[in-house]
């Protein structure tokens, strides 16, 4: 018996005996005095009844199931209440109310063999406590007694491969599709199964007739296509294909396939000519030409990982972005695409204008947000930055990534609280990317000793060190600043000579040693130490002024004051370094 229909009638037993105002014995009394039992029993069914059913809507499921229960002790035939306790058992994920639900649905089929509901309902309980033969029998057994139910035929099908029973599922599928006729569903899941068995001219043998059901549809094509080129039939592929092209000569998707076929074998100038003709025809699908370029990115980056560059490639390539550009530009995935290839290549200042493209057409990838601040960092388009973080922020409120990159930008232009801000956000952001934290620690550590807040600024540089000791960035920093400050030198001598002996021939590393024996006195020894980063050739006006204060130091005015000069010469302005040549002292 159907639930619903069970309800409705047990409501309407109980409306014919039941009326507002009255009890159940004053309406006896009133036709006759006499008292039915076998009426008040129908009563008290009806009322349980709806009572488990109104608590089962409104999900209180303890109570819905104490009433079905008073049900089925009133008329223990009622096959919709031993449903219905079923139904509520199910919903636990206790194995013991599994039992209990497959018990209450077995004697619901026991009283209705009829009702497909109860069977359906049974095959889930069975698959739930992992008994997927007695699943897939009681879904044979509907089948038998309960007509028009071949629609489950899918779902035995499915239990049977579940149950790893693949000769049992193909029977299945074909019985559907002799009620139903071939269709996707059925086919697909036969080839499937006959792969994974090995039974490859069977697997081929399914996708013909897929075909031969659906001559037009392009994708059991390829499909097919792609299962003869997986198990070395190839060629036979290749010319499958092509009789295929000949007679759908606007099937897109084929096109772009055969020229990956006639890429892979060499034979570039075909492979070429199908994807122009893809591009040069407006009624192409677009999506279809985005997918092209980005095969193409792909391959063009695993080559350059490999030091393996093929010119050509690129160069065609480039020549597809452009087109994608030129006929869709209202379009932010050609943009998108583009930039990767341009940001591939190496092509910086088109990348970032293909990527702010993209964004302004609203794309929503945040790679495209990632890539854009990536190329503006390396190019230290700084207010950029700033603008494009914050406008990120407010589509990707939680990526720590973009509070990190602006508090980079607002540390490179010196605005200290501003950077302190968003980096503390992007710490807090960022706690499942360890590497990322290190870093966000060493700026940190940078932010808080512009604003003067040593501890907070040692605290930063400690942790960063913590997670990777040879941080070379947070030794060089960290023990310049000591080295300003004074203060911890022997440590700030120890980070900085680690520095020196793993990059010996560093000019800024040097410069920093250098600095940090100046600041503890070793005059000597930083002499040597700043002659060695004058050596290396990538002096610039700091070092020639350290170098300076250093001959100063040991008496070495004239000397000094020749390398002051030398500094000047490679700067704008700098009133300190002038006072230092004029007063041919140090303040």
């Amino acid at each position: 018996m159907n639930p619903s229909r069970s309800f409705l009638l047990l409501i309407l037993v109980a409306g014919a005996w039941l009326m507002p105002g009255t009890d159940a014995s004053a309406q006896r009394r009133r036709h006759g005095g006499a008292d039915f039992p076998g009426i008040d029993k129908s009563h008290r069914e009806a009322e349980n009844f709806a009572e488990g059913e109104r608590y089962y809507i409104l999900e209180d499921f303890a109570k819905a199931l104490l009433y079905f229960q008073n049900t089925v002790e009133i008329n223990p035939a009622n096959g919709a209440a031993h449903f219905k306790i079923a139904e509520i058992y199910l919903k636990s994920n206790r194995e013991a109310d599994y039992q209990r639900a497959a018990q209450s649905i077995e004697e619901a089929i026991r009283l209705d063999k009829k009702n497909k509901y109860y069977y359906i309902l049974a095959s889930s309980i069975y698959s739930g406590l992992s008994n997927f033969g007695r699943a897939e029998q009681t879904l044979e057994t509907m089948m038998k007694e309960v007509k028009g139910t071949e629609e489950y035929l899918y779902q035995l099908a499915a239990l049977y491969q579940y149950d790893r029973k693949p000769m049992e599922a193909i029977r299945v599928y074909n019985r559907a599709e002799a009620v139903m006729g071939i269709n996707e569903v059925s086919s697909l899941q036969k080839q499937k199964l006959y792969l994974e068995n090995e039974q490859i001219d069977e697997a081929l043998k399914e996708g013909e007739k897929l075909m031969a059901a659906f001559p037009d549809e392009e994708r059991y094509v390829l499909d097919f296509v792609e299962t003869l080129a997986q198990y070395g039939q190839r060629q036979r592929a290749i010319a499958f294909l092509e009789k295929y092209m000949a007679s759908h000569p606007d099937a897109s998707d084929g096109k772009v396939v055969l020229a990956n076929f006639y890429r892979d074998d060499g034979k570039e100038e075909q492979s070429r000519k199908l994807l122009v003709d893809i591009f040069n025809d407006p009624t192409q699908d677009f999506q279809t030409k985005v997918m092209v370029v980005g095969q193409y990115q792909e391959r063009i980056s695993s080559l350059r990982m490999k030091n393996a560059p093929d010119a050509g490639m690129e160069e065609f390539a480039l020549s597809l972005a452009n087109r994608l550009l030129q006929d869709y530009d209202y379009e932010a995935n050609a943009h998108l695409v583009a930039a990767d290839i341009f940001n591939t290549l190496g092509k910086s200042s088109e990348a970032q204008r293909a990527y702010r493209r993209a964004i302004q057409l609203g794309t929503t990838t945040f790679e495209a947000w990632q890539n854009l601040l990536f190329l503006e960092s390396a190019d230290n388009a700084f207010d950029s930055l700033i603008a494009h973080t914050e406008a990120g922020l407010e589509l990707f409120p939680n990526q720590g990534m973009l509070y990190y990159f602006n508090g980079y930008a607002h540390l490179r232009k010196k605005h200290y609280r501003e950077a302190a801000t968003s980096l503390e956000q992007s710490r807090k952001l960022s706690t499942g990317n360890i590497q990322l934290i290190g870093e966000i620690n060493g700026m940190l550590g940078d932010t808080y000793n512009g604003l003067k807040d040593y501890p907070k600024s040692d605290r930063a540089y400690e942790d960063a060190l913590a997670f990777n000791p040879s941080n070379d960035y947070v030794l060089n920093n960290y023990s310049y600043y000591l080295a300003l400050r004074k203060e911890n030198l022997e440590k700030a001598e120890k980070m900085s000579s680690q520095l020196v002996k793993e990059h010996p021939d560093n000019a800024n590393y040097l410069d920093t040693y250098a600095w940090v024996l100046y600041a503890r006195e070793k005059y000597r020894d930083a002499k040597k130490a700043m002659e060695r980063a004058i050596e290396t050739g990538g002096a610039g006006a700091a070092h020639f002024e350290h170098y300076g204060d250093i001959l100063f130091r040991l008496g070495q005015t004239d000397e000094a004051v020749t390398q002051w000069k030398k500094a000047r010469g490679l700067q704008t302005t700098n009133a300190a370094l002038d006072r230092k040549i004029s007063n041919r002292s140090i303040e």
